[in-house]
């Protein structure tokens, strides 16, 4: 599969940036153009997501092989990878079968772990009963959306996925019923296996639970270049809440020898 990106800079090293669940490669604009000044910045989004193609494939191995695939065909030498969420653990997949060809990762929130996601499945079932057909405004959908996703923040991260398709009807860049199906295999850890020799950094939100001490020890004994990192007031957003704390964080990781 082909995904979409956006390339921004020209440095010699390269930085390929994965977004989480739900997300897409406009999340990361403003921090993609900033690290754009010292590396070329990829911003990917990931199949059923943002611009990419929709698929009924959905698990760890097709994900990680689109991102292989993606650094094959742009003809990408040593990329850095940086994953939040979901992209941290496609990013680990891919360090973990191909050490050789990463140069450093950069895993954002976290773990090499199982999760649960009765939560996004739960959200994947209310944004499928809503029949964008009856809606001519945005703020209509918004405030359809309300009733059944109270969180204004979650409502308006989902909905910077609406979108007015070639029809000039409204749509969701993300494939609803391909999620809503395949949802489950994003729990999957089996791949994590092994030692990991790639230079790694784990960062997480000091409000946010995704990065336990437990997890710690899993961390460490799977990624043995390993150093793991605390934002102070972050949640598991972390790139988000703190943009400047998590710039010179990723930074520094990818600049230190």
């Amino acid at each position: 599969m082909k995904l979409f990106s956006k390339i921004y800079g020209a440095g010699q090293e390269h930085l390929i940036i994965i977004h989480g669940l739900f997300g897409m490669c406009d999340n990361w604009n403003t921090l993609g153009k900033r690290f754009s000044e010292y590396f070329t910045v990829h911003l990917v989004d990931l199949r059923n997501h943002g611009r990419s193609p929709h698929s009924d494939e959905f698990n760890y191995d097709v994900i990680s092989s689109d991102i292989i695939k993606y650094v094959s065909d742009n003809n990408i030498k040593k990329p850095s990878i940086l994953g939040h969420s979901l992209g941290g653990k496609v990013a680990m997949k891919v360090a973990i079968d191909h050490p050789n060809i990463i140069r450093k990762l950069i895993v954002a929130d976290i773990s090499p772990k199982k999760y649960n996601t009765s939560f996004h499945q739960d959200l994947l079932l209310k944004i499928s009963k809503l029949n964008l057909n009856l809606y001519s405004k945005r703020n209509d959908v918004e405030k359809a959306l309300s009733y059944s996703i109270s969180d204004f923040n979650i409502r308006s991260f989902i909905l910077k996925n609406l979108y007015r398709n070639e029809f000039k009807n409204f749509s969701w860049r993300f494939n609803v019923k391909g999620l809503l199906h395949h949802l489950h295999n994003i729990q999957d850890d089996s791949f994590v296996k092994g030692k990991c020799n790639v230079p790694t950094t784990f960062i997480r939100g000091g409000n946010s639970d995704y990065i336990t001490k437990q997890d710690e020890v899993k961390i460490h004994q799977h990624f043995i270049d390993c150093s793991i990192l605390t934002i102070k007031n972050a949640g598991h957003w972390l790139h988000a809440e703190k943009p400047e704390e998590f710039f010179q964080v990723v930074l520094n990781s990818l600049s230190a020898k």
